[in-house]
């Protein structure tokens, strides 16, 4: 018997490819000699393909190896789901694959050299025996203990997980698009922003979770799930896969344990579109049962009482989603038509509503819309949206927005932005808006800070909010806070323009003009305009402020001002032309300016009193009175 022990455990030594090392018999993967996480199934999978390495192992084939006979369309998603766990684990590229090659509509191959790994002597596997000479008392009081311990470790486990905090951390990431079309990715991503949205109005006050944004940035990642919890600071991760076909949709989700990658929670969900609202909400409850959170029998009713929804206009808002996250004025045309096309199919949309109302409340900024034009449009869709559904907290937000910005009512705009943080505290738009559109105007800087704070640990990876987070250190002049947060967005992304501006005009507070000479040249060229003719003007700008001082730089920058294309947030609009006339000390025309601004409703005039670049015109009655106009006043 110990000979054929000794036997099959020779027959299969390890395996190394690269920096890895697979044993079958300890089941194991190691790099460079230690361990690597990989769940069973996967791991199972990587034997097969590193045991047949060079030849092709159909999908048919893996299937019947992992999951068994008869069961191929129910696993083919979760046999995505294992070569994409291999993937990641391996660090491999599916662009350039080292490991594990796809062959298009067939399977998959392992393409490194695999070599035995030979121990310079034999391993013998002991074999296992009650001896004569041991009292039978001993061998079972030992297995007790061994089994009293593994009961032990499985109680501590559990207290662990049971253990009270003050808030726990998940991050929803987006879901895979199976299906070959890539103009399918609105379906997986406004799915998985729903699935985000029903988490996090769940209990916020136990659960957190990561918003879209961050979320994001992981589509497509080859980072495991240790590193991408790292950075987002998550202790549980849902990730999953989806694939439409017709007006059926089948998604696979899985809830990961951060700290060891366990999975606690694995379920298929094949619903006709009709169901689409109920199934978000059943994934949500599952996750929020995986990782032990007890929900109110309100936040129950909820989750099982979805309405059946219109497939199209469904569509229609996934599709209105897709245009309202790219942030540009193509974007915000586009969710305008899709949103509004959902409303004509369901007239009783109340998501709908919201998405309209927050893209026009923003249609000023981001699509050059005349607010005389978007805020009366924002308001009859928010009212709308809250007659049908007073719960939505985006219609609160973006109804606040407007009644601030453009009706200068504040008493409603701090009512509604409350209102929003209240229904939904892990929307960080809530808290963001709340921060720079109420409390930094009424100089409430370090309420405002706080908020700005929650956003950003919301949204860690929000270049957005990183970089608003800046202006609002700027309100509240600290300064260097300010210069430390812009310098920490060009860290994460160099290429965008909004923040290289908002750091241009830092400088010129600090009256630092070559460093904002620099960086506005940066903002322009980002923004598009010829790289040519944007390096002549700033070099004039330069020689005129080493001739002239700051009386030079402004001059220049009243005549770049007057005739080029301008960065977002620059100073081409009646609000920053009243700025630099500031700073000529032309007080007439700057106020002329703030006047043209002030009929405008530009969504900038609520910052007049805390903006540190009106200083120079901060003494005079005119600017009292334009602060009253407003209702900003606070002295």
């Amino acid at each position: 018997m110990c000979g054929r022990r000794l036997t099959l455990a020779m027959e299969q030594p390890p395996i190394k490819f690269g920096p890895f090392e697979l044993d079958r018999q300890n089941f194991e993967l190691r790099r460079d000699g230690k361990p690597v996480k990989l769940d069973r199934i996967p791991l199972e999978l990587l034997f097969l393909l590193t045991e047949r390495a060079g030849a092709l192992i159909t999908r048919e084939e893996a299937v019947k190896h992992v999951w068994g006979d008869g069961v191929f369309i129910e696993a083919e998603s979760a046999l995505y789901t294992a070569i994409r766990k291999i993937r990641r684990t391996l660090d491999d590229d599916t662009g350039e694959p080292k490991y594990v090659q796809t062959v298009s509509r067939k399977g998959y191959r392992f393409i490194a050299h695999v070599e035995p790994v030979l121990p310079t002597t034999a391993r013998v596997v002991p074999s296992v025996r009650f001896s004569s000479s041991v009292p039978r008392w001993f061998l079972w009081s030992g297995l007790l203990v061994t089994v009293a311990v593994a009961v032990l470790i499985v109680w501590l486990r559990s207290a662990e997980l049971n253990r009270p905090s003050d808030r726990m951390m998940l991050a929803v990431l987006p879901l895979e698009n199976l299906n070959a079309d890539p103009r399918e990715d609105y379906l997986a991503e406004g799915i998985t922003e729903e699935v985000i949205s029903q988490l996090g109005s769940l209990d916020p006050v136990h659960l957190g979770v990561i918003a879209r944004t961050s979320a994001m940035r992981y589509k497509h990642t080859q980072m495991s799930i240790k590193d991408i919890s790292r950075e987002l600071g998550v202790a549980y991760v849902l990730e999953g896969s989806i694939r439409r076909s017709g007006n059926n949709v089948r998604v696979d989700v899985q809830l990961i344990q951060s700290s060891d990658q366990t999975e606690l929670w694995t379920q298929s969900y094949d619903k006709d579109l009709n169901d689409v609202l109920q199934m978000e909400r059943d994934i949500a409850g599952m996750a929020a049962t995986g990782v032990r959170i007890t929900l109110s029998e309100q936040a129950h009713q909820r989750l099982t009482s979805a309405p059946r929804i219109d497939p199209a206009a469904h569509d229609a808002y996934l599709r209105g989603l897709e245009g309202w996250n790219q942030r540009t004025r193509e974007g915000f045309l586009q969710a305008i038509a899709d949103f509004n096309r959902a409303t004509e199919l369901d007239p009783n949309y109340a998501l709908a509503f919201a998405g309209l109302a927050r893209v026009y409340s923003l249609a000023p900024i981001f699509a050059n819309m005349p607010p005389s034009e978007a805020a009366p449009k924002a308001l009859e869709a928010a009212n709308r949206a809250l007659r049908l559904d007073e719960t939505l907290s985006d219609a609160h937000s973006a109804l606040a927005f407007v009644k601030g910005h453009y009706e200068y009512d504040w008493v409603s705009a701090e009512r509604e932005f409350r209102r929003a943080i209240e229904l939904d505290p892990n929307n960080p738009y809530g808290h963001f808006f709340y921060s720079n559109s109420y409390l930094s105007p009424f100089g409430r800087h370090e309420e405002a800070i706080t908020e700005m704070k929650k956003a950003m640990e919301l949204d860690p990876v929000s270049t957005r909010i990183q970089s608003f987070a800046g202006r609002t250190f700027t309100w509240a002049r600290h300064y260097d806070e300010a210069l430390a947060q812009y310098q920490k967005v060009n860290q994460l992304d160099p290429n965008i323009p909004v923040n290289h501006e908002r750091l241009a005009h830092l400088y010129a507070v600090l009256s630092k003009y070559d460093d904002a000479i620099t960086e506005e040249t940066k903002a322009r060229m980002f923004s598009g305009e010829n790289p040519q003719r944007v390096l002549s003007e700033m070099n004039r700008v330069r020689q005129a402020f080493t001739s002239r001082g700051a009386q030079g730089y402004w001059e220049s920058e009243l005549h770049l001002a007057q005739t080029t294309q301008d960065p977002p947030e620059g100073y081409a609009r009646p609000y920053g032309m009243a700025q630099i006339y500031g700073y000529l000390g032309d007080k007439d025309k700057a106020f002329s300016s703030l006047e043209i601004a002030l009929r405008e409703r530009d969504t900038q005039m609520t910052e007049l009193g805390i903006d540190p670049q009106f200083d120079p015109l901060r003494s005079d009655p005119r600017f009292v009175d334009l602060e009253r106009r407003v209702g900003v006043l606070r002295h």
